[in-house]
């Protein structure tokens, strides 16, 4: 007698029991979440920057008019300015005392463990709070820096950190470094703790001075781990905007107004919603090219690691 065929399983039952199948299941719920939080706000301020909203008024569709005004507004530009030196001046400052930061607490010293945490602090401290220090650190007439450097007979009069344009743009970009160097130096000290010792004992053996361990085997390993650390960085400090906004506002005279702060100005307490929305969608085109820099830092470690 012959046995009767298997019963014929589901699409259910075929699905959870495949193992890109349960893992697309267990995707469901954080895509959704995305969908939810991220992409209707996105798809939401898209289609404001093509309208003329105005806070308490619904706006009609007008094309591409906020961009065409955005392209002759000097403050916009002046904006777009800022931007891009604040976000390359402190990605830059933060990269490089992040990997001082990260190489020397990678070494055998004592309490490390205590750096390691304390090093964190302006990390985690609220960006509110810092930034009130730091208000009171750049006040015009009781800042302690001018306190200091005037006690030392360095300067006659207090320095104005805040309220003129190139003091006012230098002092948000070091409160900003302060805040992001523990981000960078922790997450390169982790990549640091993944290069086999074995391999920098090798270089030695083989006479390679320490400045040459370090540009031959110990940066080509970490680049991978930069890339990502950067291109988070980059996009922190682009879009930053509690910082600017609770230090100057973005004054004085539109001087350290970032594209995020500016974008709130124009929709918020300007109630030009459409205008805003043009503006803080001019701002993806740059995070697109820092995520594209991550991407192929990333292609580079497969690369590294022997896969197509």
């Amino acid at each position: 007698m012959q046995d009767d065929p298997p019963p014929r399983k589901g699409g259910w039952a075929r699905l959870s029991e495949s193992r890109n199948g349960l893992g697309f299941l267990f995707m469901l719920p954080a895509v959704a979440f995305l969908l939810f939080f991220l992409t209707y706000p996105l798809g939401l301020g898209v289609w404001l920057g093509f309208t003329d909203t105005r806070i308490g008024r619904s706006g009609i569709f007008i094309g591409l008019e906020n961009y065409i005004w955005l392209f002759d507004d000097p403050v916009f530009w002046l904006s777009v300015f800022n931007t891009m030196i604040y976000t390359l001046v402190a990605s830059v400052a933060k990269f490089g005392l992040g990997l001082w930061l990260a190489l020397i607490l990678n070494r055998h010293l004592p309490f490390k463990n205590f750096f390691r945490a304390i090093i964190l602090l302006p990390w985690v401290v609220p960006t509110v709070l810092s930034a009130m220090a730091f208000w009171w650190i750049f006040d015009s007439q009781f800042s302690i820096i001018s306190w200091s450097l005037m006690q030392l007979g360095l300067i006659d009069r207090p320095i104005n950190f805040l309220g003129e344009p190139w003091n006012a743009r230098w002092s948000v970009i070091a409160a900003n470094v302060w805040r992001g160097i523990p981000f960078v130096a922790i997450s390169l000290l982790a990549g640091l703790q993944t290069i086999p010792q074995s391999l920098n004992e090798a270089a030695a053996i083989d006479g390679a001075t320490p400045w040459q361990r370090f540009t031959k085997v110990t940066l080509p390993l970490l680049t991978p781990i930069i890339a990502v650390v950067m291109t988070f960085s980059v996009l922190f400090t682009f879009t930053d905007f509690q910082l600017i906004y609770v230090l100057t506002r973005g004054g004085p005279v539109n001087a350290t107004h970032l594209m995020a702060t500016l974008s709130f100005q124009r929709a918020i307490p300007g109630g030009q919603l459409g205008e805003g929305a043009a503006i803080a969608v001019a701002m993806i085109p740059f995070l697109l090219a820092a995520i594209l820099f991550s991407f192929f830092g990333l292609q580079r470690r497969k690369w590294q690691q022997g896969r197509d």
